[in-house]
């Protein structure tokens, strides 16, 4: 389920259409909400207009968008990591909103996939979507069972498996992101657990008393060093 117009917008811009168009009647009227609409039902979607006060019955936010869509699941098998030079794990992240935030993060900075595992909370959750900002339509993701799965699935198709690390780890700036890579970020409180098949672990360095960053700041900051790093090379 997608809530607002931009959010359905770029959900149907990334070729993904909704298998059915919701419009609140406070957004009857809207001009955005009707060309939107046109759009959609131009491909065939299905569109119901609701009576007063229903979407704020039915609608995850407080504020409730005058446009709701419901869209089939865009997650997809291991294979699709294949050829891939980074990858994105969220291993037991449970917070919505630093999913969505990594699947964002994970986007911008050009990953060729995000696989969630493990605790993970479900990458449909309304305010992960929501957080995601359409990223969850653009970055290929991968739904597996547990984390020694998709670390197993990973290095069998070539990528070294760095954990983010609270403390210690190789500096972030040090470290080849030119090689096929899986960063694996775990739980917000508890971090990655013990035992797992990791071929190294990464950290980033702070200069202030910030015990640690956001999930979804690190991930930002880890990525973006991956693509710095291939621009340089390009």
């Amino acid at each position: 389920m997608a809530e607002g117009t931009e959010l359905v917008r770029t959900a149907v811009a990334a070729g993904a259409l909704p298998e059915a168009l919701y419009v609140g009647a406070e957004g009857a009227s809207d001009p955005d909400v009707e060309s939107l609409t046109a759009h959609v039902q131009r491909t065939g979607v299905r569109v119901f207009g609701l009576a007063p006060g229903v979407m704020a019955k039915v609608a995850d936010t407080v504020t409730p968008q005058p446009v709701l869509a419901t869209f089939a699941m865009v997650d997809t098998g291991p294979a699709v990591v294949d050829g891939g030079r980074l990858v994105v794990v969220m291993a037991d992240v449970r917070d919505p909103g630093n999913a969505g935030t990594v699947l964002r993060s994970a986007d911008a900075a050009g990953a060729d996939a995000v696989v969630c595992c493990g605790g993970t909370v479900d990458p449909y959750n309304p305010k992960t979507v929501r957080s995601s900002a359409g990223s969850l339509f653009h970055v290929p993701l991968v739904v597996l069972a547990t984390v020694d799965e998709a670390l197993a699935a990973l290095g069998e198709r070539g990528y070294r498996r760095l954990g983010a690390a609270v403390r210690g780890g190789e500096d972030y700036t040090a470290v080849d992101w030119r090689r096929p890579t899986a960063l694996v970020l775990g739980n917000e409180s508890s971090g990655l657990p013990d035992g797992l098949a990791l071929d190294g672990s990464v950290g980033i360095p702070m200069a202030g008393r910030a015990e640690s960053l956001n999930v979804g700041v690190a991930c930002a900051v880890l990525c973006f060093e991956a693509l710095r790093q291939r621009r340089a090379t390009s």
